[in-house]
């Protein structure tokens, strides 16, 4: 068996672009050579989020998401949309029976926590990229996400 050269330099670039694309973990393998670059996430104190199927609190939030606009494909170039940086599935609120992270209308900084999105059973907070006013929610709570989908537009 050849001896495993590692390359800090990829791994950094690995690690930096787990931070530019919100993911939780990222692994690569190239033959019998395997390389597995994580962070840590916020994944247990979202754990109860992993039972919800059962989300019928988290409904009660669906009217913030009534403002879905009738083709949201119209929106990629949108300056302020804000979109999902993988596949996965995406949640309005931390848990279910929580208040939602924020409402059409609402004032948010740069930063701020506007969803998550669940990808293999982590939870990847999606955050706003500039300050703004939340003008509409295009996806609904639990709902599938495909990565590049306009989830939000803060202007």
């Amino acid at each position: 068996m050849a001896k495993f050269e590692m390359d800090t330099e990829f791994i950094r670039t690995l690690a930096k672009l787990l931070e530019e694309t919100n993911l939780g973990e990222i692994e690569m393998a190239d033959g019998e050579r395997k390389i597995r670059v994580a962070r840590p996430t916020v994944a247990a104190a979202a754990a109860p989020m992993a039972m919800a199927p059962v989300t019928a609190a988290p409904a009660a939030a669906a009217p913030a998401a009534s403002s879905v606009p009738a083709a949201p494909g119209d929106l990629s170039k949108h300056p302020g949309v804000v979109k999902s940086p993988m596949v996965g599935t995406a949640y309005l609120s931390p848990e279910p029976g929580k208040p939602v992270f924020v409402h059409v209308g609402d004032k948010v900084a740069a930063g701020q926590t506007l969803l998550i999105i669940e990808a293999m059973k982590t939870f990847n907070p999606i955050k706003a990229p500039k300050a703004g006013t939340v003008t509409q929610i295009l996806v609904d709570n639990s709902h599938p996400v495909e990565f590049g989908e306009p989830l939000m537009v803060v202007e």
